[in-house]
Parts: C-alpha cells; structure tokens; sequence
C-alpha cells in the first residue's frame, strides 16, 4: 500500500455509455450496476479504485430522478466502498441541453443541464457520498466546422454561456470544468481554450479539465493546426518542451484531471464526433509516459483543489473494459501516478 493517500483514485462510469447504443455498428451501453463491479473487482497489491466519476444521463442515471432514487444510487456506490468525485453535465443536444453558442432556446436548455447537475450534487452531498470534484461541461457543439464561419461572435456566445453557467455553479456551491477536447468548437485547440476560459474570468467557479490523451493532440494541432506545438517525427526533448509550454498555459486554470493514454490516432463512435483515442494504460503504442506527462498536471495540485484524479477509458470496447487485466492495469498505473506526484 502506498504511503500517499491522495488524490484519491477514480474511475469514470462513462466508457460503459459514450459511443454506445443500439445503431448499427454499436455495441450496447454496459450498465452502472456492472461497471461498478468491474471497478471494484480491481485490486493492486490491496490497493483499490477509492470512488468513480459519474455521467448524468440514462441509461446510469435520470436527470429528473427524485431524490429519493439518487439516495438509492448513492447507496448502491457506497455498497462497493466508493465516494463520488467529478459529475458530468448532459450538456449536449440529445440529452438535456444543447449548443452553448446556439440561439437562446439552446443555451438555455444548457443552461437548465447545469442547473440538474447542481442539483444532483446538492443530493448526494447531503446524502455524504461526495465530498470533492468539479461538473463538467463543454460547448457541446459537435466539430468545429460552424464555429469557423464567426470565430469572434461564436467563442462570446459560448463565454456568455459559460459565465451564466458558472454563476449557476457559484450559487450551488460548485465548480464547473470545462474539458479541453478537439471534438468541441471553441474547446478544440490549447490557445481556443484559454480564449474561453480568460473570457469567463471566474476560476473560482469555472476551470479546466485537463486529460492526457486529449491535450496530447492540443500539442499535435489536429483541429488547429496554426497552434501546432509539435509536429511528427520530434524528438524527446522537443516534446517535453512543448508539453511544459502547454502545461504551464493550462495548468493554473486546471481543477479536474484525468489519467489516460493516447496512441496519436482520433477516434469516433455512434454519434460522438472524432476526438483523442483513449487507449489501455499499457499500449504499446501510446505515446506518452502517463506518470512523467502527469506530473507536468499534478504540479501544485492542492493549492487548485484537485483531491482525486479519474481515469478515461472512453470509448473503450466492451470486451476490453470487460477484462479484469485492462483495471488492475490500470489501476497500477494510477498507484505509481500518485506515488510519484501525490501527497
């Protein structure tokens, strides 16, 4: 067991969800019930996954559930001894909300998504399963093709958004997170994000979500190649360089973080738009090493408030998150990420 106990060690709910369904080509969404059994089967020399970062939408959970029924939720992840950390707002068209820098029927659906998220923290703060963790949010606009014919009035439309969202937030009691992925318009490239978040102005209630295989192809410049830090075929020292350039950008404004693994490849599934392919912990093609590259994230973590760390196995097959080797991989992984930056 490791003499660090935090940040405490999560995993994410969501890989059981994103990119399934019931098309063609989908596998089915795997249930809470199972990806909680899954999560707690793992076991690393008697270390386990201490809670789990939780999505807000069906099939997992009802945004409009009572509270009674959210308490039954909590008791249920109580049951495998885990707390709850980071929830994620159904921010996007087709769930409760809808683009942030749509018309104002849209923002306010996404609006009303944020308003449901604080209301399901309040339950199961008060229920004592959650203690710490951001919501999460993005710009929930797919790609970012619309977002370029007014870059100018389009980013204001998603600040104005964020701001009213965030001082939802502030009066809940919560911090939003805004996940830094080349999927969402206005989110989709380093400098685009720090456009956002500098626009919001309110670190206190609206930070950044930093995970390492998404801000991995921030440093690609894969839906912005004008802020390219790195191109193919760089060297050691060139990435690091570059990694601590972007690191030192995003790092003040980063409340939220997940652990992960890319292999340079984008990745797509069901309706979700390409974005940074999530891969096992130990594939022999990533391209990071996910504790130094962590560590560039995890600097001065306290002091930002980041008691747990999540990993993000979006969009992993079902036979993979179904493969208890894929966990205590995993969870491996997290134990020397926390031994070597935590406290």
């Amino acid at each position: 067991m490791s003499a660090k106990s935090f940040p405490k060690l999560h995993n994410a709910m969501w890989p059981g969800l994103v990119g399934k369904g019931d098309g063609p080509d989908q596998e089915p969404p795997i249930s809470l019930e199972r990806m909680l059994e899954l999560t707690a089967a793992a076991n690393v020399n008697g270390q386990k996954f201490d809670g789990i970062d939780y999505f807000l939408f069906f099939p997992h959970t009802d945004p409009n559930a009572s509270d009674s029924e959210l308490n039954r939720i909590a008791d249920l992840i109580a049951s495998h001894g885990f707390s709850v950390g980071s929830l994620v707002a159904p921010v996007w068209g087709g769930t409760v909300g809808d683009s942030a820098m749509g018309d104002a029927a849209a923002r306010e659906k996404f609006l009303s998504a944020v308003k449901m998220a604080c209301r399901i923290a309040g339950v199961f703060e008060k229920h004592g399963i959650r203690k710490y963790g951001v919501i999460r949010i993005d710009s929930a606009e797919f790609g970012v093709e619309k977002w370029r014919q007014n870059k100018k009035a389009n980013t204001q439309a998603i600040v104005d958004t964020f701001k009213e969202a965030a001082i939802i937030a502030k009066d809940h009691g919560q911090r939003l997170a805004a996940e830094g992925e080349i999927c969402w318009a206005g989110m989709h490239s380093w400098r685009d994000m720090l456009d956002v978040l500098e626009g919001v102005g309110m670190p206190e209630a609206l930070g950044f979500q930093a995970d390492l295989a998404h801000t991995y192809l921030y440093l690609m410049g894969y839906n912005a190649p004008e802020y390219a830090l790195l191109h193919e075929g760089y060297t050691e020292a060139e990435f690091y360089a570059a990694y601590e350039k972007m690191t030192d950008m995003l790092r003040p404004w980063t409340i939220d973080f997940h652990v992960a693994q890319n292999d340079g490849h984008v990745h797509g599934a069901g309706a979700h738009d390409k974005t940074g392919k999530h891969c096992p912990a130990d594939d022999p093609n990533g391209k990071l090493d996910i504790v130094r590259c962590s560590g560039y994230w995890l600097k001065d973590a306290q002091a930002r408030g980041i008691q747990h760390i999540c990993w993000d196995g979006c969009m992993f097959p079902n036979a993979m998150l179904e493969t208890p080797k894929t966990w205590n991989q995993i969870l491996d992984t997290m134990i020397r990420v926390r031994d070597t930056h935590g406290w």
